[in-house]
């Protein structure tokens, strides 16, 4: 008998920087429900989880940073060179992560599920996915996106992939494998064919997440974007937010490794558009925008509505929205959506701080909204 009655689960797993996150980001366009163990196990030794406290316990407060959070660079110097304490600070987590993805799961109402995770195959979420996808990119294009987009040094960066299953063992356990090695577009075809093969037509089409959004008000009409209008966004985030240089078709179907769209039209015209991204439980919108012609008090909420909606349906905790000064002096706007506008560090959870963090720069502000009280990991 299956542990989750009614779901059917799959298991994404690969080395680090193979580019996991990107492929479940793609299941997820599809009709999954992602979840990322790996973020799970982050938040399980944050300040006041479950982890913290036996944790440093066990490695003392050597791997403490100045706010009192673990530093997970210390505590990462300390098990990836040592099989032994890797062993100790995996059975102090795993039971904690396994126990909020159970959580998760249970109370998610799509059918597919997506676990990404680096040791799958060693754990026991293997025994609970019906298929394993593997996710390969070659060793030396691993250190690269490692380098440089986690900022590790090609020695840190070595010793993650050697401490790592091979390549040989994960090929051997999988049902499809994806080589993440060329471009978006390449890796999308790669994703959605084995999706049509392995995923029943009939599971797919009841996942709410993957379907189309129409709210139709008179001659306005909201819609969640595809990969496959890549080019109707490109022209209107082009006209509204004139970047510089202009934004390109392949930029848009990078970005949809990371985000989803909305668009907004009138009379079939695209006169709005939202860009946001569901991690680890946090909504992030940071693409806004409206034609000029339209009043911000009366369109923004139709697509922040539908954003939210959506998070929710995803068990998000908190909706984080990223705008322009522009945008920000619509004190009412915000107020009447239920807004505020804070600062990262004043969000309290690490999880929220650190994706507020991300996002966040100069020009810009940050307004939170908090959607759910029940945490995933509290503290205990």
């Amino acid at each position: 008998m299956k542990k989750w009655a009614g779901k059917y689960v799959i298991g994404l797993t690969g080395n680090i920087g193979t580019g996991k996150s990107v492929v479940r980001r793609m299941m997820e366009h599809l009709g999954a429900y992602g979840i990322d163990a790996d973020a799970l196990s982050h938040r399980a030794i944050a300040k006041g989880a479950p982890g913290y406290e036996p944790v440093l316990e066990a490695f003392g407060n050597y791997i403490l940073g100045p706010d009192g959070q673990i530093d997970r660079a210390k505590l990462g110097h300390v098990v990836f060179s040592d099989v032994e304490a890797l062993k100790k600070l995996e059975g102090i987590v795993h039971p904690l992560v396994n126990q909020a993805i159970d959580l998760i799961v249970r109370r998610a109402t799509q059918k597919i599920i997506v676990i990404e995770a680096v040791k799958i195959l060693e754990s026991d979420l293997a025994d609970v996915c019906q298929f394993i996808w593997v996710v390969y990119a070659p060793e030396e294009i691993q250190i690269a996106r490692l380098v440089q987009n986690r900022g590790m040094t090609e020695k840190d960066a070595l010793q993650r992939i050697v401490n790592q299953t091979s390549t040989e063992t994960q090929w051997a356990f999988a049902n499809v494998i994806i080589k993440n090695i060329s471009s978006y577009e390449d890796t999308w075809r790669q994703v959605t064919q084995a999706w049509q093969k392995y995923i029943p037509a009939s599971e797919s089409n009841q996942a709410p997440y993957s379907q189309p959004v129409h709210l139709n008000l008179g001659e306005v009409s909201l819609h969640r974007a595809s990969p496959k209008q890549a080019n109707e966004i490109v022209e209107v985030v082009n006209r509204l937010l004139r970047p510089s240089p202009p934004l390109t078709k392949d930029q848009v179907m990078a970005a949809f490794g990371e985000k989803a769209y909305l668009l907004l039209q009138i009379e079939n015209n695209n006169m709005g558009f939202l860009g946001w991204q569901v991690e680890n439980l946090v909504a992030r919108t940071t693409q806004i925008a409206l034609d000029s012609a339209l009043p911000p008090a009366q369109y923004i909420p139709i697509m922040i509505h539908e954003m939210e909606h959506a998070s929710a349906d995803l068990q998000c905790e908190v909706s984080l929205i990223v705008v322009p000064q522009s945008l920000a002096h619509h004190d009412a706007l915000w107020k009447s959506l239920g807004y505020e506008l804070r600062q990262p560090q004043e969000l309290g959870v690490l999880a929220w701080q650190e994706a507020a963090e991300e996002v966040m720069s100069p020009e810009n502000v940050l307004f939170f909204k908090q959607l759910r009280q029940d945490r995933v990991l509290r503290p205990i």
